[in-house]
């Protein structure tokens, strides 16, 4: 049994770029993250901090950012169950959330491109040390800080940096550590006894004497849930001097960017991997910890994926697999003691509602129905059933040869299954607002449920249309 995952810190990715929880189901969603063996939260705001002077156009117009005071009120909650918080603050990919903004349109390294940095103009540098400046000061208490670096896709197609690479000896790696380690100078003259952490995948191609220059400033989390486990590259990272790294795993939010109902089995099985990685690994490298990740979206312009209420099983499950070495029967047991059940896809033990009590059960319960419902056949399936593709093509609406018999059926089937539907839709939208704000629960409905219901709200009109056409039919469709 390994106890290097075992004993390390466990932190808890709260991305909050996507679907927010309200202050008071985020205070206790620590508690419970507490009370299943986490250590700490990994913190990515984005455009839900309260940035404030030339920042605040960062804020999220969509729904109110997290006030000064809430930010403050997730810091106590933490403390008070002896959890640590490191904030996440992307410095290079990923600033969808900050180039988006025209005031900041200049600052792209490729104008097409919203998620990467020009590492060479002072404003962007300043930029980014605003930012960090303004999360610290607001995380007094915080000893460790998050600088992302990851996926930064365009590097070196701008003019400036294609200029840059133009003098013989520059690479693209070197241009990338330039603005890291610019970066992490930055915050550590205002904070010097601050620990830096960065993605690792921009290094994964780099030597170690490249990477050497990183050694003494960032520790590096690496990211793996659908590669193989590199135990040889952690080594080599030992080798460029960077003995202590940190892991990170997923709970959700890494099966598809649409997914809405979480796989607690994948999941765990990537803990598993951990566990085995961590047993193999050499005496000289240093865990500092593991961070579960659970994305809300891919990036700041993607879909929502999972929703929390929906992936805490499967993180519940993750934990304890960390925390006992396996998902062992008293890891299973903890689970269900606390949860209720292991597996938000178990609709038989999730509809009993006689154990499921945890924050957020009955969404959780409602959206596993729902997404049942709407990926089922007859639903996904209706437009290309044998009476619309025999009796009710676009050839028979545009000569007007449709059967108003056939017509009428397709109607009432079409009718029956939408009114099943938006009844449960009604449901989840109920339990959703006591959790999210109607923003949320807006996009939410608009992204996994319209797409889906709308060529049958279509078909209806349809059938609607050609009957009213042929004096059969009076009412209304909506």
């Amino acid at each position: 049994m390994d106890l290097s995952l075992r004993s390390c810190k466990k932190f808890v990715h709260l991305d909050l770029k996507g679907a927010p929880p309200r202050i008071g189901y985020l205070i206790e969603l620590i508690q419970l993250f507490a009370d299943l063996g986490a250590n700490g939260l990994l913190v990515e705001y984005e455009d839900m901090f309260p940035y404030e002077g030339e920042l605040k156009v960062l804020q999220s117009t969509i729904q109110p950012p997290y006030s000064r005071e809430e930010i403050v009120s997730i810091q106590d909650a933490a403390n008070s169950r002896g959890l640590e918080i490191i904030p996440l603050v992307q410095t290079f990919g990923h600033l969808e959330f900050v180039l988006k903004h025209e005031v900041f349109r200049d600052l792209r390294e490729v104008d097409y491109c919203l998620g990467t940095l020009n590492p060479h103009r002072d404003g962007g540098d300043r930029l980014v040390q605003d930012m960090l400046q303004q999360i610290m000061k607001l995380h007094p208490k915080s000893t460790s800080l998050h600088i992302g670096a990851d996926e930064v896709y365009m590097l070196g197609l701008g003019d400036e940096s294609k200029q840059w690479l133009s003098v013989p000896g520059r690479s693209g790696h070197q241009l990338f550590l330039s603005h890291v380690i610019k970066v992490a100078k930055g915050i550590q003259e205002s904070s010097p006894n601050l620990k830096l952490i960065m993605w690792d995948d921009m290094l994964r191609s780099m030597s170690p004497e490249t990477i050497k220059v990183l050694s003494y400033l960032v520790l590096k989390m690496l990211d793996y849930f659908t590669f193989t486990f590199p135990v040889m590259l952690m080594e080599r990272y030992t080798s460029a001097g960077m003995s202590q790294q940190w892991a990170a795993s997923s709970f959700k939010g890494s099966t598809t960017v649409h997914t809405c109902v979480t796989s607690t089995q994948r999941h765990v099985d990537n803990h598993l991997q951990w566990l085995k990685v961590a047993s193999s690994l050499s005496a000289d490298i240093e865990l500092q910890g593991i961070a579960l990740t659970g994305w809300q979206r891919y990036d700041h312009l993607s879909v929502l994926c999972e929703l929390m209420p929906v992936g805490l099983p499967s993180l519940a499950s993750c934990l304890q697999t960390l925390v006992h070495g396996g998902f062992t029967e008293e890891a299973q047991k903890k689970v269900v003691k606390t949860l209720g059940t292991v597996d938000v896809g178990d609709t038989e033990r999730l509809s009993s509602r006689t154990s499921c009590s945890f924050a957020g059960a009955k969404l959780a319960e409602l959206i596993v129905k729902l997404t049942s419902l709407l990926e089922s056949t007859e639903l996904r399936h209706f437009q290309n059933n044998m009476f619309v593709r025999g009796w009710f093509t676009p050839y028979h609406k545009q000569k007007k040869t449709v059967s108003p018999l056939i017509a009428q059926q397709i109607k009432t089937q079409a009718k029956m299954i939408l009114d099943a539907v938006e009844s449960q839709v009604q449901e989840v939208r109920g339990e959703m607002c006591l959790l999210y704000l109607d923003s949320t629960v807006q996009e939410w409905v608009v992204q996994h449920v319209t797409p889906v219901l709308e060529p049958l709200h279509n078909l209806l009109r349809d059938t609607e249309t050609v009957l009213n056409e042929m004096g059969l039919c009076t009412e209304s469709i909506s």
